[in-house]
């Protein structure tokens, strides 16, 4: 039963910590955990942009939207390490969903308990490079990534 109460409490962990982000109060879309021994998987998806950013020109709107899915990517692993102490590593993913299409994968990390040294770095994109996330990030915004073959290799 231990199994199923710590992960009862991610899932009530993640959504009182998470409820709202730096820059969007919609709250996330958890898709899927699955937990084996010591590993994790976590799937969710991509807040949407504020509605107070509609006024916003749509480069800072997009801009903004990137910035909370790395800020949220970092918390997602730092609330299921805490709720989950058995685990030591854990495979993220972070789906962009839009009207009509199929998800996007926009972040992929495969990270450890083990914590990086970030505490002196200022940039949240390499803060999130540092634990481990891989992502598309250009001009300002997350883009796609592109699966190069079924072993799920990026170009990015």
């Amino acid at each position: 039963m231990r199994p199923l109460w710590e992960v009862a409490d991610f899932v009530r962990s993640m959504r009182r910590q998470m409820r709202f982000g730096e820059f969007s109060r919609s709250p996330l879309r958890l898709l899927r955990v699955e937990l084996r021994e010591d590993t994790a998987e976590c799937d969710w998806i991509l807040r949407p942009p504020d509605i107070w950013d509609d006024s916003l020109r749509r480069a800072k709107r997009d801009h903004n939207e990137s910035l909370q899915a790395l800020a949220d990517a970092i918390a997602m692993r730092n609330v299921l390490f805490d709720a989950l102490p058995s685990l030591e590593s854990a495979v993220l993913r972070a789906f962009r969903q839009a009207v009509r299409e199929p998800p996007e994968m926009l972040i992929l990390g495969t990270v450890s308990r083990e914590m990086p040294a970030v505490h002196r770095v200022s940039s949240l994109v390499m803060r999130a490079k540092l634990f481990g996330f891989c992502f598309c990030f250009e001009d300002g915004l997350l883009r796609p990534l592109q699966v190069a073959d079924r072993s799920e290799e990026f170009i990015t």
